[in-house]
């Protein structure tokens, strides 16, 4: 019974884990940053921002307008099609009302190119902020001596003495001087080569 105890025990010491062999991790020192807060905070950010809502204002004044045309001239056909009380259409109303299609079908590309153009735009805004931000958070992460930094829109709760996002927004306004917010021109897709 002895011999059996020995050997349950010598046993036992293999499968124990050692505090040696295991590496104690270290405490997390958290810090939180409101990241959007930051990055439509920085001076340059708010410059960029209102810039952009000028791009957006001057798109929908773009749109009202061309609506407004579109409707009265709509509406001009539709008088000069009621007025013939189901007769067929003369050349002049027909030519009238194709015009018209390609003068809506035109806004509508119009429109479209400067929303591209404009969500382009806002991409470069974000592009530029997003690769300063990078720094600023490594930075502002190793100066303030904390291991774990989390955005505050993924946290339910925190103490106030945690939020860094006033260092961020100074990093920013330190490395972000100005934001470009017209992007740069699209490369052109190469033709095709012929056989």
């Amino acid at each position: 019974m002895t011999k059996f105890l020995l050997s349950a025990a010598a046993a036992a010491l293999f499968f124990v884990p050692t505090a040696a062999s295991a590496q104690a991790i270290p405490q997390a020192i958290v810090a939180v940053v409101d990241v959007q807060r930051a990055t439509s905070q920085c001076n340059a950010c708010k410059t960029a921002l209102n810039q952009l809502e000028v791009q957006v204002n001057s798109l929908k004044a773009l749109q009202t307008s061309l609506e407004t045309s579109l409707r009265n001239e709509a509406n001009s056909i539709q008088t000069a099609v009621n007025a013939l009380a189901g007769k067929q259409p003369d050349a002049a109303l027909a030519a009238r009302a194709q015009a018209f299609e390609k003068k809506q079908a035109d806004a509508q590309r119009q429109l479209q190119g400067r929303e591209q153009t404009f969500q382009r735009n806002r991409q470069y805004v974000l592009q530029q902020i997003g690769a300063k931000l990078d720094g600023v958070l490594t930075s502002v992460l190793a100066r303030r001596g904390a291991s774990v930094m989390v955005d505050a829109a993924n946290v339910v709760r925190f103490a106030p003495a945690l939020d860094v996002t006033t260092d961020v927004i100074a990093g920013l306004n330190a490395s972000l001087t100005t934001l470009g917010t017209t992007a740069p021109a699209q490369a052109a897709a190469p033709a095709p080569k012929g056989r």
